[in-house]
């Protein structure tokens, strides 16, 4: 059994992004976001549906919410200074309409908007899954679907790429490296005076856990090689946004770990007969977030076992433990 304070879930890394720890952002998903965002560490939330009684002309879809009268205008309402995306929302229409109205309006959606702001407020992302299995047929809506709307929504309403201040949650190096600083931590309560050499992670999605530790594996090995040259450049998965966290969480992590093996197990998404993914990119339909290129290196796991027991003893079979 596991107990909760050993539950990671995809949003914790928020924790370590401390510059933004101060500001007011709106929280957008569903259930206790407000009191998620104080966990982390966010000192002024505001929800999508405080933003919405504040501004009641800004939620029109539905004609049954839609006010009687013409309210009063809104006063001594904070300026936004940032969203945190958590999850998928339930109204996607408010949401997608409001998060739109305080990123057109610099974080004023009462405002009479004139220019259109650019670079837009930060944008903290967690979740990104286009799909997910429930109990019907066929796979569900996740928030990478919902992602994928507001983007699609503020292209083509301003003619730019909405940008991400972080990704957070598989696949992203930035959930692997704190995965890492955990593993770090827990290693030095335990009075291990061994570094970590290698790091295992176990998953049955080619496409989000696979492809994520094969992702950070890259991550690691450019770091190595940045330690050894001199000025050479990372490569570009390496160098990609998503691959960079807070100052805080690369200076708390160590250099010893060189590897991050990834193992397949065969008791979810994955099983033995369904078709490994193709080789040749026209072969796959990538499900992953715009900003991770599909490559078909990174779904071939280091290692395919049948389930999880089978993992942590090949684990320490590997480490010399069994």
């Amino acid at each position: 059994q596991v107990s909760p304070e050993q539950v990671i879930l995809s949003h914790s890394p928020l924790q370590l992004f401390s510059q933004f720890h101060q500001r007011c952002m709106l929280v957008a998903g569903q259930g206790p976001v407000e009191e998620n965002a104080h966990d982390l560490g966010f000192k002024h939330v505001v929800t999508v549906e405080a933003l919405r009684k504040a501004y009641p002309l800004l939620d029109m879809v539905d004609l049954s919410r839609r006010p009687k009268e013409l309210p009063p205008p809104t006063t001594g309402f904070p300026t936004i200074e940032g969203v945190i995306l958590f999850g998928e929302p339930v109204r996607w229409e408010t949401s997608l309409q409001l998060i739109a109205d305080v990123l057109l309006s610099n974080g004023n959606p009462g405002a009479e908007l004139q220019d259109v702001p650019y670079p837009h407020l930060p944008i903290l992302a967690c979740n990104m899954d286009l799909l997910w299995m429930a109990e019907a047929k066929m796979p569900r809506f996740g928030h990478g679907t919902f992602l994928l709307c507001l983007e699609s929504i503020y292209k083509k309403v301003t003619g730019r790429e909405l940008k991400y201040e972080a990704l957070i949650g598989k696949p992203s190096p930035v959930t692997y490296r704190y995965a890492q600083y955990l593993i770090q931590q827990q290693a030095e309560k335990q009075g291990w005076k061994a570094p970590i050499r290698r790091l295992y992670a176990v998953g049955d999605n080619p496409m989000s856990d696979v492809y994520g530790a094969n992702l950070y594996n890259n991550y690691l090995k450019s770091a190595q090689q940045n330690q050894v040259q001199a000025g050479l450049k990372r490569s570009p998965q390496a160098a990609s946004p998503q691959a960079e966290v807070s100052l805080e969480l690369r200076n708390d992590c160590k250099s010893s770990v060189e590897s991050c093996e990834s193992i397949l197990v065969c008791t979810g998404v994955y099983r033995h007969n369904s078709d490994v993914p193709k080789k040749t990119e026209a072969c796959t339909v990538f499900h992953g977030h715009r900003d991770f290129c599909f490559d078909p290196s990174l779904v071939e796991a280091s290692h395919v076992v049948q389930d999880v027991d089978d993992a942590v003893q090949l684990a320490f079979k590997k480490e010399n433990w069994s």
